[in-house]
């Protein structure tokens, strides 16, 4: 009996770069494909990323997006699960609901520390430093109707050296993101 592909959807804001190593790591897959690409913002970088790997992209406006989720056009895309890669709006009740425990983002602290509404990238790493934190780390989670808050899928760690700054610690968190993502996500969909 042959498998079913299942397709997902990667929402992204930014530079791609977590989005990247996940369409380079289901590359070759024949059971996951990255069907969509998801954007909030027309000049983010993902959409280079879109474009040169061949991934369609579904540009969305943020009312509609609070107002429907773009349920249909997901459903239209035959996605079955929602990968968060650096997506900054807050995902509304209507999607949460649709996809229900099949959404994931990755955090770039120790949840539940670190988390809520504005603790995402440098603004993370400053309030780590700023605590004088020994370690930081990154958390995979299921997405709920809070920020940062749903059921903690992974974590992982990495030291905080004594001259540690933003931008360093920055690169370390890029680093455990880049290693572990994909690799969380593949046993998500395969459990």
């Amino acid at each position: 009996m042959k498998q079913e592909t299942i397709h997902i959807a990667i929402f992204a804001s930014g530079a791609g770069s977590n989005a990247q190593k996940i369409i380079d790591y289901f590359k070759d897959s024949k059971r996951i494909k990255i069907s969509l690409i998801v954007c909030n913002n027309p000049d983010a970088g993902i959409l280079k990323i879109a474009e040169k790997e061949s991934v369609p992209v579904l540009l969305i406006e943020k009312h509609l997006f609070r107002d429907t989720g773009y349920v249909e056009e997901l459903k239209n895309n035959k996605i079955q699960f929602i990968v968060l890669a650096g997506f900054l709006w807050k995902i509304p009740p209507v999607l949460i609901e649709a996809f229900k425990n099949k959404i994931v983002n990755i955090h770039p602290a120790l949840l539940p520390a670190y988390g809520g509404k504005g603790m995402y990238g440098n603004a993370v790493h400053a309030a780590v430093l700023a605590a004088k934190e020994n370690f930081s780390g990154i958390t995979i989670h299921f997405v709920d109707e809070k920020y940062d808050h749903g059921k903690i899928i992974f974590q992982t760690t990495c030291p905080i050296d004594e001259n540690e700054t933003v931008d360093s610690l920055a690169h370390k968190i890029h680093q455990l993101e880049h290693a572990s993502y994909a690799r969380e996500v593949e046993k998500i969909i395969d459990y």
